[in-house]
């Protein structure tokens, strides 16, 4: 299996922003986003990706934008309504033309279950991103109602970082604030019900949301992805302990293994953990939408 951390060529003539996972041409009014095999963790890029990984995301956010109906920045997925440099076996399935918008630079997260960050709050202070939580919840407990935790759009690699719904409304203001929670729990309520039925949890969620021109709020980015969700399997899922996953949890539990001391360049993945994080993924799609 390649180690290649890109997996695709270089667009020839096109210099990408770079991101974590994600590479984006800006062709003017549009852009376009290609997902590629990179695989990050405790803010650092792996030196070798996760052979597939890149279409599996980008499947995902198709199926998903698709399902969902809500309005969003998609165009084609289609290579031939892009550029011809685009048109290359690499980039197929793993490459979407979308809208231009202004990013809310916010993350909008929604959690239904006591995870990850929140759990650590929630140990500490018996909140989570200052929403008082009722007492004696255990990891990965079924929230009361699902709740809307914001947090920084980190930038050059930094982590997010969670903030109260007042600070959020501190930077975009009361009403957008406010439309954007409502938005993102209904949005998270309905995936997760649809993902209850094909017996999987999902247990939280980020997005990101842009505004077009004529000022339409849209989704925009990748959207109920294993890379920006929380997914466990329901027939192993039990309260009081962390359920197997279909994200990149297998990547970070590895490494926690290692000497490695998430301050230099993290060590290369061996074969098996990509094998089994790709499978993983891989089984996240094919459960959703087969």
């Amino acid at each position: 299996m390649s180690t290649e951390p890109l997996m695709y060529s270089a667009v020839p003539g096109r210099t990408p922003r770079r991101g974590k996972v994600r590479d984006v041409y800006d062709l003017g009014d549009t852009l376009a986003i290609v997902a590629t095999d990179r695989i990050s963790a405790f803010d650092w890029v792996m030196p070798n990706g996760i052979a597939g990984k890149g279409r599996v995301l980008t499947a995902l956010s198709l199926f998903w934008f698709d399902w969902l109906k809500e309005p969003n920045h998609l165009i084609s997925a289609n290579l031939n309504d892009l550029p011809p440099e685009f048109r290359q076996p690499e980039l197929e399935g793993r490459t979407m033309l979308v809208k231009k918008t202004l990013v809310v630079p916010v993350e909008c997260v929604a959690r239904g279950y006591l995870a990850g960050s929140g759990w650590k709050e929630y140990r500490e202070r018996g909140t989570v991103c200052g929403i008082p939580l009722p007492a004696g919840l255990q990891l990965a407990s079924k929230l009361p109602e699902p709740i809307f935790t914001p947090a920084t759009k980190a930038e050059d690699g930094a982590h997010d970082e969670n903030i109260s719904f007042e600070e959020m409304a501190e930077v975009v203001g009361v009403k957008l604030a406010t439309d954007l929670k409502k938005r993102t729990l209904s949005v998270y309520r309905r995936a997760a019900e649809y993902a209850a039925t094909r017996g999987i949890i999902l247990a939280d969620t980020k997005f990101e949301w842009g505004h077009l021109p004529t000022g339409e709020l849209i989704l925009i980015d990748e959207v109920l992805t294993p890379d920006s969700s929380r997914y466990w399997p329901a027939e192993s899922y039990a309260p009081g302990a962390s359920p197997p996953s279909f994200d990149k949890q297998f990547v970070r539990d590895w490494l926690e293994t290692t000497p490695w001391d998430k301050a230099s360049p993290p060590p290369v993945l061996p074969p098996e953990v990509v094998a089994k994080s790709a499978e993983k993924y891989r089984e996240a799609l094919t459960r959703l939408t087969k």
